[in-house]
């Protein structure tokens, strides 16, 4: 995708819909703020990303808040049909908006394709958003996370590597490189250093 113009308006569509995320984060809405530190950590993995992979790294979570986790079953399995479920409406809805905004269809089926995280080792494209996605949640997203579970008993030691690995093991290796440099607050750096010094 090479016309300005229509990097222009998609973008401009894609984040008109993040703006009806009722959902604040410092005063903006959530997914907006979201989308911009996806598309963050994907410029600084990759400077010269195509405006394309651009627009998709916008839309991972796109109207992610229309679909409630609580409207899934609250189980593992439940857990991992809402994601799935998510990936694939996030994609169809970005496929619309990118067509919509003068992208060719060619171009929106493999922004879609990304989006989807369809063959996430095969597909270079995939992986990149991926690796911005498993970033955000490390840089902005495990703190949050961890204290709203400080006082589960669930979530053990053993419970939080299991976590921290899994994220590790959906990234490249740059990106792996890239997350050791957040500055995390301990004790969350000796987990994460734990879990990826340690087999498990």
């Amino acid at each position: 995708m090479t016309d300005p113009d229509v990097f222009v308006r998609a973008r401009t569509l894609i984040d008109a819909v993040h703006a009806l995320d009722p959902e604040l984060d410092q005063d903006a809405p959530a997914e907006l703020r979201y989308a911009d530190r996806v598309e963050d950590w994907l410029i600084r993995l990759h400077p010269d990303a195509d405006p394309l992979l651009r627009l998709a790294a916008r839309c991972q979570h796109l109207e992610r808040w229309a679909v409630p986790r609580a409207s899934f079953p609250q189980d593992r399995a439940g857990y991992l049909r809402w994601r799935t479920s998510l990936y694939h409406r996030q994609a169809d809805r970005a496929r619309a908006l990118l067509i919509e905004a003068g992208v060719s269809v060619e171009a929106a089926d493999q922004a879609r394709a990304w989006i989807a995280k369809t063959d996430l080792r095969g597909n270079s494209g995939s992986q990149a958003l991926e690796d911005a996605a498993c970033l955000v949640f490390l840089e902005f997203e495990l703190a949050d996370f961890a204290a709203g579970k400080a006082h589960d008993e669930a979530y053990s030691e053993a419970k939080w590597l299991d976590i921290i690995r899994k994220t590790w093991r959906k990234m490249s290796s740059a990106a792996q490189t890239a997350a050791l440099t957040i500055p995390l607050a301990e004790p969350l750096r000796a987990l994460v250093v734990k879990a990826v010094s340690t087999p498990g």
